[in-house]
């Protein structure tokens, strides 16, 4: 499926929208953002300091067991509608979208058995946090889509755009309330319940819940 780039996709597709949802992020609350930042910013920088074993032993796993780069970089759509790259490490083989793009499934026969471990415990997930230390990413926010999906889905769903009015976070209120296995229209749901309740409270509720699955392992694909 080959999707029109858009210099700014959330202008070009909210504007179809924009009567569906009232949320003005520039009502947001400034002290709430500045403690958001700056949370953001520290924990991210001792996440990294402290999981940086991690991401050498897993490296090197990755490598041993499949040829190809450790760290797997993807577009992702972000804070009104802004490309970036959002960095993992690589789960799947380098083959993985040899017959295009593909929403990612539970058990998905394209994930290796390295991949299929750090997905389960979100060690995929850590090098994220330098997409949060570089002001991409929050720690908390709506999981960003592909450029495609993110165009498929609002096409389907009308209102999914909306998501991009918030920054873009490691981990949310979809992921610790229906997993990474719910449909777009659930998650759209819960992605907005999140920006309509934002607050500090609510951020330090999700990110305990993230440490809970982290443990248990429950939610991934």
């Amino acid at each position: 499926m080959k999707v029109k780039q858009y210099p700014d996709f959330f202008q070009e597709y909210a504007a179809t929208h924009e009567e569906s949802y009232s949320y003005n992020p520039l009502e947001k609350d400034l002290l709430y953002l500045s403690i958001q930042r700056t949370m953001d910013i520290v924990l991210s920088l001792m996440g990294l300091i402290i999981s940086l074993p991690i991401i050498v032993l897993f490296s090197i796993l990755i490598k041993l067991e499949t040829p190809g780069p450790v760290f797997f970089l993807q577009e992702r759509v972000g804070l009104n509608g802004r490309y970036f790259k959002v960095i993992k490490l690589r789960s799947m083989g380098i083959d993985a979208e040899k017959n295009g793009a593909k929403w990612a499934e539970k058990n998905d026969p394209r994930v290796t058995k390295v991949g299929y471990f750090i997905r389960r415990t979100r060690i995929d997930e850590i090098p994220q946090l330098w997409n949060v230390v570089v002001g991409e990413m929050s720690l908390v926010g709506p999981r960003p889509e592909r450029p495609m999906f993110t165009a498929e889905f609002n096409e389907k769903i009308p209102g999914f755009v909306n998501r991009l009015t918030v920054k873009p976070g490691i981990s949310g209120w979809a992921q610790i309330n229906g997993g990474y296995d719910i449909s777009p229209n659930e998650k759209l749901k819960l992605d907005l319940y999140y920006i309509k309740n934002q607050s500090f409270l609510l951020d330090i509720k999700i990110l305990i819940g993230t440490v809970k699955i982290v443990l248990t392992g429950n939610g991934a694909r």
